[in-house]
């Protein structure tokens, strides 16, 4: 499997409606062209293995709080899964598979492996975007709680989730609808890769970073800043072309941002050549 056939494979998935994108299968995508010899339908079969496990333990009267007691004892106590809060940044705990393998990861990846299970024994729940903590609840609107799978699946009320909400905007906010918004299914893989492309460049590593923002722009074509960064990475990787592209469909995206006068002078001063072509003229 090579990183073009898994971009390939990725592609077609999100293609689909929204309802019929399968997350964790486009999320295994994602791992793929990190790891091209990964095994997607052995980690979907491995999904399903845990589902079966799962209902296996559900008791009689199947009440959600009951539901949720029996995940986060399986998930969390029985196979040991628990937020990596030592090595946060480490690009790992944004693959599904090794997620899944190393029982680890962020609360995004740790949110995916819940939905997976809890879909699968028919118990649909829904991710939520909490401001700078992701968390999951049932998809019942009228059942106001929430599950936090970073910290072992902590069932949380609207109460416990404006505590969080203290920890992010370092004062006391009421917890307004747009808080607790569900994520619709591009959302969330958007959410993910965005992940991704931030560690990859506070590591310095910008192909990477490149590639993840190629994928977010699959999911979103006209997002103006995702746009604008992908310039600056090919400006940085001195493929000019490229750059000059994504500069000129932001400022027609985005023609009053505050920065659209930066990126035009940057357009002016473009050369007409990349980095690699004068290299290779030399």
């Amino acid at each position: 499997m090579t990183s073009a056939i898994a971009r390939q494979l990725f592609t077609q998935e999100i293609q689909q409606p929204e309802a019929q994108i399968n997350l964790e299968r486009a999320a295994l995508y994602i791992a793929q062209e990190e790891y091209p010899a990964l095994d997607v339908d052995a980690y979907l079969n491995g999904l399903d293995t845990m589902a079966a496990d799962v209902l296996e333990q559900l008791p009689i009267e199947q009440y959600p709080l009951k539901v949720l007691r029996t995940m986060n004892q399986y998930l969390f106590a029985d196979l040991g899964f628990t937020g990596n809060r030592t090595e946060y940044y480490d690009p790992r705990n944004s693959f599904l598979n090794d997620v899944i393998d190393r029982r680890t990861g962020i609360p995004i990846t740790l949110s995916l492996v819940y939905l997976a299970i809890a879909e699968r024994i028919g118990f649909p729940m829904i991710g939520v975007n909490m401001p700078g903590h992701f968390l999951i609840r049932p998809a019942v609107e009228a059942m106001e709680i929430f599950v936090d799978p970073f910290h072992q699946g902590e069932i949380l009320f609207s109460q416990d989730c404006e505590e969080l909400l203290v920890k992010v905007f370092d004062r006391r906010v009421e917890l307004r609808p747009e808080y607790v918004e569900s994520v619709g299914n591009r959302q969330f893989l958007g959410r993910l890769l965005t992940n991704l492309k931030v560690i990859y460049i506070n590591q310095k590593t910008f192909q990477k970073a490149l590639d993840a923002l190629d994928r977010i722009l699959l999911l979103f074509p006209d997002s103006a800043l995702e746009l604008r960064d992908r310039g600056v990475l090919n400006y940085r990787l001195h493929r000019y072309t490229a750059a000059r592209q994504d500069f000129q469909q932001y400022l027609a995206v985005a023609p009053q941002a505050e920065d659209a006068q930066l990126i035009q002078e940057i357009l002016d001063d473009l050369p007409e050549v990349d980095g690699i072509e004068e290299l290779e003229a030399d």
